[in-house]
């Protein structure tokens, strides 16, 4: 199982979350629905360097992928899934750039 970190106010997860509606291959897990999972995310977070580029841009991180063999990657490509096109202008970052 693929297990998918994220929130639902990030327009990048809900576009991802959408993908993988009804697909017992992958496991969502929203952050901000309590504390105990975004604890399980910063202590990944923390630890992983496949955040090192985006804590040194600023980025939570989200949405991240833990893949099957323990791969932990911020590209949904790699989970199997389409990144979110940048067109459709939605912002997480305070700057508007993007997510």
């Amino acid at each position: 199982m693929i297990k998918i970190y994220g929130m639902s106010t990030c327009p990048d997860c809900t576009y991802v979350e959408e993908q993988v509606k009804g697909n017992k291959k992958y496991e969502v897990i929203d952050i901000g629905r309590h504390v105990k999972e975004l604890k399980a995310f910063l202590k990944l977070r923390d630890r992983h360097p496949a955040f090192d580029e985006a804590k040194r841009m600023g980025a939570v991180g989200i949405p991240c992928f833990v893949l099957e063999d323990g791969t932990v990657t911020l590209t949904p490509e790699e989970a199997g899934l389409r990144s979110r096109p940048i067109a459709e202008g939605a912002s997480c970052n305070l700057d508007g750039s993007g997510c």
